[in-house]
């Protein structure tokens, strides 16, 4: 055996290694994201698609980038497994459509009052009642995660400006404009919203847990994420086409 394919077999093992020894995170990083989804969705299609990912972490990882081959493949896992969401979206036009619309009632009121839109006003600007606003708002939650491997979170994924690849969650992390953006946006977000985000995504406390946590129930924390949601949708305007 010459040392080219010595070395093909080499790099071929540890890439064998690397994703026998890994494969349980695939499933740690499925069972997460179940608990945010409906019933529809099924564990073996993420399972699936996460370890497509983590065969393709195996194979272009690069240490001297930094970054541990964990954190490496857990981005490249989630971001399979949120394609394979993507491309089986069980969420009506509708509800995109009435979040694009409520998206751009905030960014109205913001501007023109110059502090954050109130549940009440943007109801009334929509000429709408406010039970019928908070389920906007929990259909928002339901329809779409929302994180910074995800920035087609904000809106459909066609209309996320300046991604050539708006699918490639790995391409979209890489984008620092963005995530300089949404991180200002997240930080300027209402005190309980931004509080819910935090749990929700940094401390990954599912609605129900972060309903003991504020004393509230869990469709009001819902409610809250959905308005964190739309909020930042609102205010990311030069990255998301209404």
């Amino acid at each position: 055996m010459n040392g080219a394919a010595m070395y093909a077999t080499t790099q071929e093992r540890g890439q064998d290694e690397l994703v026998t020894q890994h494969a349980p995170l695939v499933k740690r990083i499925a069972y997460h994201l179940m608990s945010r989804l409906p019933p529809s969705v099924q564990a073996d299609d993420l399972i699936q698609a996460g370890m497509i990912g983590l065969l393709e972490a195996a194979k272009n990882y690069d240490p001297s980038q930094g970054a541990s081959f964990e954190t490496y493949a857990g981005i490249r896992i989630r971001g399979a497994m949120l394609d394979e969401i993507r491309r089986t979206d069980w969420t009506p036009r509708s509800v995109h459509r009435k979040a694009r619309q409520v998206a751009e009632a905030v960014r109205e009121i913001e501007n023109a009052m110059g502090r954050d839109a109130r549940d009440h006003e943007v109801a009334q600007a929509l000429g709408i009642g406010l039970d019928e606003y908070h389920r906007i708002l929990q259909d928002a939650t339901g329809a779409r995660m929302f994180s910074f491997e995800d920035p087609g979170a904000l809106g459909d994924e066609q209309e996320v400006r300046g991604l050539e690849q708006p699918n490639e969650p790995l391409d979209n992390l890489q984008h620092e404009d963005f995530q300089g953006a949404l991180a200002d946006a997240i930080a300027g977000l209402p005190e309980r919203e931004r509080l819910v985000m935090s749990l929700y995504y940094d401390e990954e406390l599912n609605l129900r847990e972060i309903g003991e946590v504020l004393g509230v129930s869990e469709s009001r924390v819902c409610q809250i994420h959905g308005q964190a949601l739309i909020r930042l949708r609102a205010r990311m305007g030069e990255w998301v086409q209404s």
